[in-house]
């Protein structure tokens, strides 16, 4: 199927008061929700941390190739790793939260480093129609990746509030900032598809100096055919059920399970894999498929933790945990 002649973007309304206030000019905030910690509570981590021992690099990935368009009416789904999915439906391929990087940081010899291989290489990674970033932290916005992207000329990149300067700073672009509630319409000659900012629970910083300057957020994708709901990463809380008293139920959820532990320090920004069957269950996902896991160990869990826990609390068949590659069919 040849790529669309051209896509046209609408972004539509304000931010929505139906959501709660989470700006006060200055700084963005968790309305009604604890806050992620400060410097002290990440110091008192990192002096008492025990983190699990975990293997340096896991030669395990069997890498997929994902065709350049699909057909027909379904959803095809490849994890590729962490949080960065491909979606693939008729005449549109939407990537979220991409990154190819070898580390998770600003810097090339230290922070996070991937413990797996990306699960689709970079070249049989086909055109991208719209790059959804969640928030600015460097697992989720990794600029070296998204330079790649934008030199290729087919992208459209979606940023919560206050994240397109950094992107149009390193010629990253067309690049669109959305608010909680506010929506963007992308219509092309053979498909189409409108991108709905919803709420996270979360924080920002890419430095010392900017905490929370920019927003975090999920995204619903509405399809002619189904939703997909993209959580981006995000503690617990009850924005699970205005998202599904909003849109209703996605027929997909993408919901992050990993770097969780340990849980004074980390509930505040992320889910425990129990608490991701829980909002499977909020949102009463027709399916829901893992991601923030398995690639760069953030937390004091191990590497595979999260992946045993939620096998072992997830309700049957209706939460899939992805390996690096693997696809699921959407009907």
């Amino acid at each position: 199927m040849d790529m669309p002649d051209k896509w046209r973007f609408m972004q539509e309304g304000t931010s929505d008061p139906g959501f709660p206030r989470h700006f006060d000019g200055k700084r963005f905030c968790n309305p009604d929700a604890s806050q992620a910690g400060g410097l002290l509570d990440a110091l008192r981590w990192k002096l008492t941390s025990r983190p699990s021992p975990s293997p340096g690099f896991i030669s395990d990935v069997e890498p997929s190739v994902p065709p350049r368009r699909v057909e027909g009416s379904g959803l095809r789904t490849t994890l590729v790793n962490h949080s960065t999915v491909l979606l693939q439906q008729r005449g549109s391929n939407i990537l979220t939260d991409p990154i190819w990087s070898e580390r998770a940081s600003p810097l090339s010899w230290i922070g996070p480093r991937r413990r797996r291989q990306p699960g689709v290489s970079w070249e049989d990674l086909p055109s991208i129609d719209a790059v959804l970033i969640s928030h600015n932290h460097y697992d989720h916005l990794d600029l070296p990746t998204l330079r790649r992207l934008a030199a290729r000329g087919d992208s459209t990149f979606i940023v919560p509030a206050g994240g397109a300067r950094l992107l149009r700073s390193e010629n990253i672009g067309p690049a669109h900032e959305v608010d909680w509630g506010e929506s963007v319409s992308m219509a092309g000659s053979t498909a189409g598809f409108t991108i709905h900012c919803v709420p996270a629970l979360h924080f920002s910083s890419r430095g010392i100096y900017d905490r929370n300057t920019t927003l975090w957020c999920g995204y619903v994708i509405e399809y002619r055919e189904r939703l997909v709901y993209f959580a981006g990463d995000t503690a617990f809380g009850r924005h699970f059920a205005q998202i599904r008293e909003r849109f209703g139920s996605p027929d997909l959820a993408l919901l992050p399970i990993g770097a969780y532990e340990p849980r004074w320090f980390m509930s505040p920004i992320h889910m425990a894999p129990e608490e991701a069957v829980r909002a499977h269950e909020i949102l009463a996902a027709k399916i829901s498929i893992a991601i923030h896991h398995g690639t760069f160990q953030l937390a004091d869990e191990g590497l595979d933790t999260p992946k045993k826990r939620i096998g072992e609390c997830a309700p049957g068949e209706s939460f899939l945990v992805l390996n690096n590659g693997q696809f699921a069919d959407i009907p």
